[in-house]
C-alpha cells in the first residue's frame, strides 16, 4: 500500500473530522458536496483493511453506496440551479435532496447496505459510523426538509428498526438496527427543533459510546459471548443500565429525550405517531433485555475457568459513566417542573 494505515490514522480522523464541519459551514449547494466527499475519502481508510476481508469488503460497499448518494445529490442541486425559478419542481426536488441524504445517513427505506458494513467494522469505526457519520446528512437534511416525505421516513425508520432486530445474534447488527430506530426519534426531533435534534444525538453519542467501549474491551461480538464469559457483577450491571437508558425506560438518562419528542406530537395531536414510536421502543426495550439476560442469569459452567479481568481505574471509569445515566429521572423532573 501506498501509505502505513497506523501511522496516518490520525490523521484521517483530523480529516473526518474537519471534513464534516466544512460540509455544515458552507452557505453553497457545492461546498457541501465537497465537504461530503471529504469526509467519504477520510473514512475509506479508517474501514479498511487489507488483512481482513471483511473490512476491505465493507470499505468497498460503503465507498459504492456512498458514491452513489453523492451523485445523486450533484444531479438534484444541478437541477434546482437549472430550474430555480419553476415552483412546481420544488417538491419533487426536495424528495431527490432528501433521498441522498437519507441514503448517506443509512436510513430506511435505503438502509439495506447500513448492516452488511458494520458486520466488518470494529467497535470504534461502527461508534463512527452511528453517530459522527450521520452529523453532515442530517445538517443537510434540515436545509431542505419535505415534511410529508420525512413524516413518512421517521414512522418507516421506528418500525424497520424493530423488524431487523428480531433474531439477531450478532451484537453489531443489533447495534444497527437500534441506531436505525433512533434515527426516526432524531428525524422528528430534528423537524421539531434543531436544538432538540442536536441534544438528542449528544444524548445517543453517550450512551452508545459506552456501550461500543465496553464490547470493544471485552472483544464481544455475538450474544451467545456473553453467555460464556464469566463477568464481573458490576460489568453485569453497567451493561443493564446502560442498555435500558439507551431503550429509553424512564428512570434513565435516554428516557430524557425521548419524553420531550413524546410531549411535542402529543402536544401538537400526532397521536397515531407518537403512539407507533412509544410501542416500538418497548419492543426495543425486549431486545436490549435479552442481550442483558444472557450474561446476568445464565453461567456456563464449563467456561467456569475463563474468567474476565478489567483493570480498577478501567472499572471506576466504566461506573462512572454508567451511573450518570441513573441522573435522568432527576433532570427530566427538574426540567419540567
Amino acid at each position: 500500500m501506498f501509505f502505513n494505515m497506523n501511522s496516518n490514522k490520525m490523521f484521517f480522523y483530523f480529516i473526518l473530522f474537519f471534513s464534516t464541519l466544512i460540509s455544515i459551514s458552507s452557505n453553497s449547494w457545492l461546498g457541501c458536496w465537497i465537504g461530503l466527499e471529504i469526509n467519504l475519502l477520510s473514512f475509506i481508510p479508517l474501514i479498511s483493511n487489507p488483512k481482513n476481508l471483511l473490512s476491505s469488503e465493507a470499505a468497498l460497499k460503503y465507498f459504492l453506496i456512498q458514491a452513489i448518494a453523492s451523485i445523486n445529490f450533484l444531479f438534484s442541486i444541478l437541477i434546482k440551479m437549472i430550474l430555480l425559478k419553476n415552483f412546481e419542481m420544488n417538491n419533487m426536488i426536495s424528495i431527490l435532496i432528501n433521498s441522498s441524504m437519507l441514503m448517506k445517513m443509512g436510513s430506511t427505506p435505503f438502509h439495506f447496505w447500513f448492516p452488511n458494513i458494520i458486520e466488518g467494522l470494529s467497535w470504534l469505526n461502527c461508534f463512527l459510523l452511528m453517530t459522527w457519520q450521520k452529523i453532515s446528512p442530517m445538517i443537510l437534511l434540515s436545509y431542505y426538509m419535505n415534511n410529508n416525505f420525512l413524516i413518512m421516513i421517521m414512522i418507516l425508520n421506528v418500525i424497520i428498526g424493530i423488524l431487523g432486530g428480531i433474531n439477531q445474534t450478532s451484537l453489531r447488527k443489533l447495534m444497527t438496527f437500534s441506531s436505525i430506530n433512533n434515527l426516526g426519534w432524531m428525524l422528528a426531533a430534528l423537524m421539531i427543533s434543531e436544538n432538540l435534534w442536536l441534544f438528542y444525538l449528544i444524548m445517543y453519542s453517550f450512551m452508545i459510546s459506552i456501550l461500543c467501549f465496553m464490547f470493544n474491551l471485552m472483544n464481544v461480538y455475538f450474544i451467545n459471548q456473553l453467555f460464556f464469559i464469566n463477568l464481573n457483577s458490576l460489568i453485569k450491571i453497567s451493561l443493564l443500565i446502560n442498555f435500558l437508558s439507551l431503550g429509553g425506560l424512564p428512570p434513565f438518562l435516554g428516557f430524557f429525550p425521548k419524553w420531550i419528542i413524546i410531549n411535542f406530537l402529543v402536544m401538537n395531536k400526532f397521536f397515531i405517531i407518537s403512539f407507533i414510536f412509544i410501542m416500538m421502543s418497548l419492543i426495543m426495550l425486549f431486545f436490549y433485555i435479552r442481550i442483558i439476560y444472557s450474561s446476568i442469569m445464565f453461567n456456563y459452567l464449563k467456561m467456569k475457568w475463563f474468567n474476565f479481568f478489567i483493570k480498577n481505574n478501567v472499572m471506576l471509569f466504566i461506573n462512572s459513566l454508567s451511573m450518570i445515566s441513573l441522573l435522568g429521572l432527576i433532570i427530566s423532573t427538574f426540567f419540567f417542573m
